[in-house]
């Protein structure tokens, strides 16, 4: 099972968990554990792979990593707990995750937030993770990702994101990374699906004004389905849940409590 932590509200029965994204960890959730917690229980995971669930996985078969059994992972804590219902926050790749658990669960989701969610691989996306096919076995990993954080976190003031992300990773081992870079296979008929199916789940897209890989394809999606709201914040990059994250929590707050 995956490493967990839970934090209980003495009043709220209203749960809340967090998905980090490929190579953090539930450390990136640092800057909201304190305020969420003041208002819902909160759980918050470590993926297969990473952070204190490294050890947990080290003898897992790469076959085994596909977007259904990282998802089916979450499932296992989520049930464990005996949680039936809980509202989903996720940062990049865990808001994939998110979406898909939603698709095979919805009664489980009460609602999703989805910071800097990747909903299309755009064609400078999709030449990053060619590259990172061709080179992932040959070129140290942690090289492959302080490439791919600069590129989408390039600017000045995503320093502090792109730094955290990348001290993350680096606790990562080269064989778990192509074994999660394996996943990009998946990962373009899975987006297709998701973009052109409505979900009958309230979602709400945080995305920074700065995040131009990934804001493009979200405005869009926002006109197209009916339960999605988008909430842009200026001058921020992609991880909006550190590099804002007094906006950030208080907008996903402010919307968990509307439902």
């Amino acid at each position: 099972m995956l490493h967990h932590t839970t934090y209980l509200h003495q009043t709220n029965t209203e749960w809340v968990t967090f998905v980090h994204g490929a190579g953090g960890s539930s450390n990136i959730w640092f800057k909201q554990l304190r305020s969420f917690s003041k208002h819902f229980n909160v759980l918050v995971l470590d993926l297969r792979g990473h952070g204190e669930s490294k050890s947990k996985t080290l003898t897992a078969d790469a076959s085994t990593y596909t977007f259904d059994a990282i998802t089916d992972d979450i499932f296992e804590v989520i049930d464990y707990l005996k949680i039936k219902k809980s509202h989903f926050i996720g940062i990049s790749l865990g808001t994939i995750l998110i979406r898909n658990l939603a698709e095979k669960s919805p009664e489980k989701v009460k609602s999703m937030i989805m910071g800097g969610a990747i909903m299309k691989m755009n064609f400078r996306s999709q030449v990053l993770m060619r590259l990172g096919v061709w080179f992932k076995s040959i070129v140290p990993y942690i090289y492959l990702y302080q490439l791919f954080a600069f590129i989408i976190m390039p600017r000045k003031n995503h320093k502090k994101s792109r730094l955290l992300f990348v001290r993350e990773a680096k606790k990562l081992y080269q064989k778990e990374f192509i074994k999660w870079f394996k996943l990009t296979a998946e990962i373009n008929p899975l987006l297709r699906f998701f973009r052109a199916k409505d979900i009958n789940i309230p979602t709400l897209y945080i995305m920074g004004e700065e995040d131009y890989l990934f804001l493009p394809i979200i405005r869009k999606i926002v006109n197209i389905h009916k339960r999605a709201k988008l909430f842009i914040i200026p001058n921020c990059g992609h991880v909006v849940n550190v590099e804002r994250h007094e906006v950030f929590n208080k907008n996903a707050i402010g919307f968990i409590k509307e439902q």
